[in-house]
């Protein structure tokens, strides 16, 4: 597939300011160093090249010369290979194979409740009350490494971190009993990657 009528020789991200699966693809290439150029794309402001470009009209798109994807794991998983230093997978099969499986569990069980919470009414309060109860019921994953699951930064926590992070704005209140999530979540708010990774929208998430 072409990525467009003009020739790019740059990395380039086709992004929602402020998007959970948007911040998933930011955080990855900020954790790699890679220099990419950033296309914001908004409801009102759709660039004419994503319409070309991916079928799904969705964000994120990465477009890496000829080669386009637009799923949002296909394209973590992609960078993670392009650019291999430094890994955010394990070497061996097996623990690659289960943090692929926390990744999964992540998208299907968790991410989805952030855009019924932002679609508001009593869905959202439901959404909200499920959210919390699931990651009280995951304090042991936490519990068992310095990372989600694992002892260095993976391609799980550039998932769940975004998310992490949202949790104030999403009206979404930890008990004292899941403090290790909240530890979890500042150690990698405080790497200077995680930073580099938010839009100002995204910033503004956490501002008191």
């Amino acid at each position: 597939m072409a990525v467009s009528q003009r020739s790019r020789t740059i990395l380039t991200l086709y992004s929602s300011n402020d998007d959970v699966q948007c911040h998933r693809v930011r955080l990855v290439l900020a954790a790699k160093g890679v220099v990419y150029d950033l296309v914001p794309v908004t409801a009102k402001n759709t660039p004419e090249d994503l319409l070309d470009l991916n079928p799904y009209n969705s964000v994120p798109t990465l477009a890496d010369r000829d080669l386009v994807l637009y799923d949002t794991g296909v394209i973590c998983e992609y960078l993670d290979e392009r650019y291999p230093h430094p890994p955010l997978m394990p070497v061996d099969p097996l623990s690659r194979a289960r943090l692929r499986l926390a990744t999964v569990r992540i998208e299907r069980d968790w991410l989805p409740y952030v855009a019924q919470i932002h679609a508001g009414g009593r869905p959202a309060d439901t959404a909200r009350k499920r959210l919390r109860e699931a990651l009280i019921a995951a304090v042991p994953l936490f519990k068992a490494a310095k990372f989600f699951l694992n002892p260095e930064l993976s391609l799980a926590d550039c998932a769940l971190a975004p998310l992490i992070w949202r949790l104030p704005s999403l009206g979404v209140a930890l008990p004292r009993e899941a403090h290790v999530i909240i530890e979890y979540g500042e150690r990698i708010f405080r790497n200077p990657g995680f930073t580099r990774s938010l839009t100002p929208e995204e910033k503004l998430l956490r501002e008191p």
